[in-house]
């Protein structure tokens, strides 16, 4: 019998993370690859595929851009149909972006990727409860300017073991922060949101788990005024394997853009 011929596709994808556990499959709660899975097996009308995530979200993170690998057998897709297909069929708060070919060379998880998380809040009058899904609304109020001076300080080449989430004597938390900072939310806008809002918005090719919560925790901290810049500037230092225990929230964080290195096929 003649060996199935392997067929490779690229699934450019977006979802509101509120509701769901995050992106990985897990018994008796609501993910995004469940229902995408559950989704894919409807518009294909079988089970014979397999699906690879470029990354992974937690529970309330929501996605603006990510992208995902189809894996089928001798089964070529017509793409403009598919998509169509598959997003009449997800959910209202799941949408696919794009489709296209690739192949068995390309590996959507190794390949190098450069990422970008943005996280949105809020401080002074409380949002309206409909940005909840969205954004954080901090109750007590944030020297902002003194936040927008730190969070440059995220930018290069660190040990970010104050920012790896239980890190182990072999994790690698050497990293690169290509840009970040904080500016006021034009990203994202609705009638219901508050007047003023910020972005945190930082771009690296790769982070590890609750990195940019971490970050963000420290640089709420500092706007409180709970630590200074200088007990700041000291997290940035590996060294001294100072111990953040400030996770923000998840429903603020959002991976706002994805782009697949151009140097590998």
């Amino acid at each position: 019998m003649q060996k199935p011929q392997r067929l490779y596709y690229l699934i450019k994808l977006q979802y509101l993370g509120f509701r769901f556990h995050g992106w990985q499959k897990q018994p008796d709660v609501p993910t995004v690859e469940k229902m995408v899975k559950r989704t894919l097996r409807f518009v294909l009308d079988h089970p014979n595929f397999k699906v690879l995530a470029a990354g992974r979200t937690d529970a309330r993170v929501s996605v603006n851009e990510t992208i995902i690998e189809l894996f089928l057998d001798d089964e070529a897709l017509n793409l403009d149909t598919f998509l169509a297909e598959f997003n009449l069929n997800l959910p209202s708060d799941i949408r696919a972006l794009a489709i296209e070919k690739t192949n068995a060379q390309f590996n959507v998880i190794q390949h190098p990727k450069e990422k970008e998380y943005i996280y949105l809040f809020s401080h002074g009058e409380k949002f309206h409860p409909f940005c909840a899904s969205l954004m954080v609304y901090m109750k007590t109020e944030l020297d902002i300017e003194l936040m927008k001076t730190a969070s440059r300080l995220f930018e290069g080449t660190h040990n970010f073991w104050s920012y790896t989430y239980k890190p182990s004597d072999t994790t690698d938390t050497v990293s690169t922060v290509n840009s970040c900072l904080i500016e006021e939310n034009t990203l994202f806008t609705a009638n219901f949101f508050p007047e003023k809002s910020y972005a945190f918005r930082v771009t690296g090719m790769g982070f590890k788990r609750h990195q940019v919560r971490l970050m963000m925790g420290a640089l709420f901290d500092l706007g409180m005024h709970k630590i200074t810049l200088d007990d700041f500037k000291e997290t940035l230092d590996g060294s001294k394997k100072i111990h953040l225990s400030h996770i923000a929230p998840a429903s603020g964080l959002m991976l706002y853009r994805m782009e697949l290195s151009k140097s590998e096929s």
